[in-house]
């Protein structure tokens, strides 16, 4: 999914009208600086980049994400209209469970990245990143048009009080501390679920808040490569639940994180990042992410499904890459960044995704494409930093894994 690497603030865009979160407020107060990213106010940091990534890697970060599209799709036929739009068998998943998944164009290049939720037996919360969340509602609807599939698709974001703000508001506990301070604030009923509640999937529950109880929709789900939840709230109870997380968690070291420290701790987690590693030119397939495209999936007479992109992917499912991604260990102190060449001697292999230094390992990190003859582990290359060739080594991803 995706997030800045370096967005510009705020008085990069003036004069540009950026939606504000429910928690906008929230941010300023804390001295949060604030980004514009895909028409959104943002917090980028509130103190350091390196303190809030630390903090997430050590206790727990705080983030709002409520920029992120939130997509749902509802009817009888709805997994079939998913398992048509989407590359993966969503009508399979059950009732309180998640699937990473994509959709892509006819020719199998990714549209976007996707999280789907099975809220209920005819209900389904599509999560899109925000730059792309326009295109992927309007796709998913014309593709359950096109298939004749009962389907009803809607962003449910919009607030008829004002265009420049969501109904729906989308917190991100994350870190080793965040089974202890999220389950500490669920109500004692809810508390069992919460602490069965496993990887990819999600349960209704309520937070004790300021003498009474806000209700949430908490998911196991992250992208920060460390355990933690999500929490999607009404924006009317956002504020309240915010604050009280913060205060519930800061004995175990919880503090506000922005998009800066997220970015860096998805690289090191060795996490795509759309706009990145996915694009419109990428298929799964390139990303290292085949297997998220179920080929095997069949219509009522066992047929295989013709979802959008699936002649294309099964073509590119047998075919020798023309391009490999990797992870990139830097061998001195310069940091590769977005967009610079790759080489092996005096001869262009590649181009580095995402790349910066990695506060938790120590040394530089980065996410290439490389042509296949050099893509394996112990290559040693090099990359174009400004004029300069930086020694670099490919290494397994992820970067970093939690123990």
């Amino acid at each position: 999914m995706s997030d800045p690497t370096s967005p510009p603030t705020d008085d990069d865009g003036a004069g540009e009208a950026l939606h504000l979160t429910p928690l906008d407020a929230e941010h300023r107060a804390l001295g949060a600086t604030m980004t514009g990213f895909a028409g959104w106010s943002m917090p980028l940091r509130y103190t350091s980049d390196l303190a809030e990534h630390q903090a997430v890697r050590t206790a727990a970060g705080l983030f709002d994400l409520s920029h992120m599209g939130q997509i749902s799709v509802t009817g009888p036929e709805a997994g079939r209209a998913l398992d048509l739009a989407l590359v993966g068998n969503i009508s399979g998943l059950a009732v309180g469970r998640a699937r990473y998944t994509m959709i892509c164009q006819p020719d199998g290049a990714i549209i976007d990245d996707l999280i789907v939720y099975r809220t209920g037996e005819e209900e389904f919360l599509v999560v899109a990143n925000a730059s792309n969340a326009t295109v992927v509602t309007a796709e998913l609807q014309q593709r359950c048009t096109d298939h004749g599939v009962d389907g009803t698709v809607g962003t449910g974001a919009e607030d008829p009080a004002g265009p420049a703000r969501t109904t729906t508001a989308l917190l991100a506990v994350q870190g080793p501390a965040a089974a202890g301070i999220v389950g500490g604030l669920v109500v004692e009923d809810d508390r069992a679920a919460l602490e069965a509640l496993k990887y990819y999937a999600c349960t209704p529950a309520r937070f004790a808040v300021d003498g009474g109880t806000v209700e949430a929709l908490v998911a196991r789900t992250g992208y920060t490569g460390e355990d933690g939840f999500e929490l999607y709230v009404a924006a009317a109870d956002a504020a309240t639940l915010w604050r009280s997380l913060l205060a519930a968690g800061r004995p175990a070291g919880l503090v506000p994180a922005g998009l800066a420290c997220r970015d860096s701790l998805r690289l090191e987690a060795g996490m795509p990042l759309y706009g990145h590693e996915l694009d419109r030119t990428t298929t799964p397939h390139d990303a290292g992410l085949g297997r998220v495209v179920r080929l095997d999936k069949t219509d009522d007479d066992g047929a295989p499904l013709p979802f959008v992109g699936r002649e294309a992917l099964a073509a590119r499912a047998g075919a020798q890459p023309s391009r490999v991604l990797v992870g990139l260990q830097g061998l001195g102190r310069r940091a590769a960044r977005h967009g610079y060449e790759v080489r092996r001697g005096d001869h262009r292999v590649g181009e580095v995704t995402s790349g910066g230094p990695s506060p938790t390992l120590g040394y530089p990190i980065a996410m290439a494409y490389v042509t296949p003859e050099v893509s394996a582990v112990g290559t040693e290359l090099t990359v174009d930093v400004r004029g300069r060739a930086e020694p670099v080594r490919v290494v397994a991803l992820p970067f970093y894994r939690r123990t």
